[in-house]
Formats: C-alpha cells, sequence, structure tokens
C-alpha cells in the first residue's frame, strides 16, 4: 500500500513506521521536525513538511494513497494541565484531524481507509466494569477530547473512506511512554503502586498496537471504534507487582494520591484513576494478540524474551 502518517516520529509513529516498511509499503511522514523522521540504510521513509495546522503543498501526498493513518497529537503526560496545555493537547488533535479530512474531501484520487488514534479515557474515570467498545462515553476532559477527535476523523466515512479509531491505552515498551518513568524509582529501590491502587490499567505491548494498525489496515471489515489494549487489564497495584517482580525489585513504596495531585494537579488523575477496557472487536474479528498478558510482556521488554524464553 502507499501510506500517509501524522506523527510519524513519535514514541509509536517510529516503529510503525518502520514495521509498514519491512512490510512492502511505501510510506509517506507528515511532518514538523524533519530531522526527526527514520533513517536506517535498510528503510526509507518519504518526508513532506507541514505544520498540522494549514493547507500547502503536503495535500499533494494524498493523491494516490490507500490509507492514511493519523497519531499526531502534543503529549498528553508531559506537563501540567493548564488551560493553555489542555488548549494545545485539544488542537492538536481535532484541528489537526479536521485538517486531513477536509484535505482528503479535496483529493482527486481518496484513500480507502483512515486509521485515527484516540484514548481509552473516551471512557471517562470507570468502577470494575469491563468496558467495550459498545460503552458510553465518560464525562471529563480526556472523555470531551476523545469526543471531539472522533467525530473529525469520523467525518472521513462521508468521503468513503473506512475509518477506524483507535481508543488506545497505556502502550508499552522501554524507548517511550509512561515505563521508563515509572522504572526509575524501581530500580533505586523505591518502586511502589500509585495509590489508591486498585484503578486499572489498560495496556498494551507496542507490538500489539503496531500489530492493531497492521491489521486495520487489511482488515477490510473493520470499522469505528477498536480498543488497542491487551485482552487481560491489571489493578495499578498489581501492575507494579508484576514490574517489580520482573526486575527483581520490591514494590513497597507507594506514592500517595495526594501528592500526586500537588504536584501534577488535574494531570495526577490519570495515575490515580482508569478504565478496565477490554479488545471485544479485535478479539472478535480474529485479531491474535502476541502479549495478551502482563508478566511476559514486561519480561519482553525488560529481560528481552519472548513467550518462548528465546531471546528477542
Amino acid at each position: 500500500m502507499n501510506i500517509v502518517v501524522t506523527g510519524g516520529t513519535g514514541f509509536v509513529g517510529r516503529a510503525l513506521c518502520a514495521a509498514l516498511l519491512q512490510g512492502g509499503h511505501t510510506v509517506t511522514v507528515l511532518t514538523r521536525h524533519m530531522g526527526q523522521v527514520l533513517h536506517r540504510p535498510d528503510v526509507h521513509v518519504n518526508s513532506t513538511e507541514w505544520n498540522a495546522r494549514d493547507t500547502g503543498p503536503w495535500e499533494q501526498r494524498l493523491e494516490g494513497a490507500d490509507a492514511i493513518i493519523n497519531l499526531a497529537g502534543a503529549p498528553i503526560a508531559d506537563a501540567r494541565w493548564t488551560d493553555v496545555r489542555k488548549q494545545l493537547i485539544t488542537d492538536s488533535r481535532v484541528l489537526t484531524t479536521r485538517l486531513l479530512v477536509k484535505a482528503l474531501s479535496r483529493s482527486s484520487s481518496k484513500p480507502i481507509t483512515f486509521i485515527s488514534a484516540s484514548g481509552i479515557g473516551y471512557y471517562g474515570i470507570s468502577d470494575d466494569r469491563c468496558l467495550d467498545e459498545g460503552a458510553a462515553r465518560g464525562q471529563g476532559f480526556l472523555a470531551d477530547l476523545c469526543r471531539a477527535w472522533e467525530a473529525e476523523a469520523l467525518r472521513a466515512a462521508d468521503y468513503g473512506a473506512r475509518v477506524v479509531i483507535l481508543r488506545t491505552g497505556m502502550v508499552l515498551e522501554q524507548d517511550g511512554g509512561a515505563l521508563p518513568k515509572m522504572l526509575l524509582p524501581f530500580r533505586l529501590f523505591a518502586g511502589g503502586p500509585i495509590m489508591p491502587g486498585s484503578q486499572w490499567v489498560s495496556w498494551i505491548h507496542r507490538r500489539d498496537h503496531i500489530g492493531l494498525i497492521q491489521w486495520a489496515l487489511t482488515t477490510t471489515t473493520v470499522s469505528g471504534p477498536i480498543n488497542a489494549v491487551a485482552p487481560e487489564p491489571v489493578t495499578m497495584k498489581i501492575f507494579c507487582e508484576v514490574l517489580g517482580r520482573v526486575i527483581h525489585r520490591p514494590s513497597w513504596l507507594p506514592v500517595p494520591e495526594f501528592a500526586l495531585n500537588v504536584l501534577l494537579g488535574e494531570l495526577g488523575t490519570l495515575m490515580t484513576t482508569g478504565q478496565r477496557v477490554i479488545p471485544a472487536k479485535a478479539m472478535a474479528e480474529g485479531y491474535t494478540f502476541h502479549y495478551p498478558t502482563l508478566e511476559p510482556a514486561l519480561q519482553a521488554i525488560l529481560i528481552g524474551t519472548t513467550r518462548q524464553g528465546t531471546r528477542k
């Protein structure tokens, strides 16, 4: 396929581009950071500059594209949620997706598949209920953000595209995301669960996140929201116990909820609340997870073993 990717220089995007190229696809990245585009002797990614706000020559890259994968968006958890930061987080997703869909509408040869990121924050703060793709939208900043973000992406269906929405949980790998930040206190023998500890962590190994995107590209019966999470969510307490066990460190020093609220403000709710999300649609449609459970996933990331116990 000829695939256009936004957000292709990020934690997921760079690995996705490498996987798509290895699969024989042609990849073009729309980016504000030309120097961060993946460059390796064995792969070649086309890149075109855009500012994610304005129309321009980049629109020509959509001509003849078979698919658009939209992963663009400012980091959610890198700074306190001030009003200015919230607006940046929102605009970098909602307005960017709107820009892409409008450009798609003007294309003479329209892409047949539009895959767009979203998040399990769509479901808001939840209790112990298992949430599949049919669960109602929750409340709060992230739920409102995801609603607006998804609404812009779904407009691509008006122009003939098959639209897939990836409601993504905590993506795990050692070179980005939340895991390296969680590892530091454990390596210093000061690790422990973020209280209350009973909140659910819906996670996914990056290999499976990329695998779901590749699967959605070619599984033409799939559309609408897909929960991009592993089949076995765990509580924060269990997550930290497993993490400590894998790296042979104790999980004994709880992080008080009030401390996160003081340090991070509203952003602290990301860590102290959660959702028990299951990938019902992916499992029903036949996607096979490489890492359905947490301990083998963390072993693969942190020790370098596969499910069969061999080195990666």
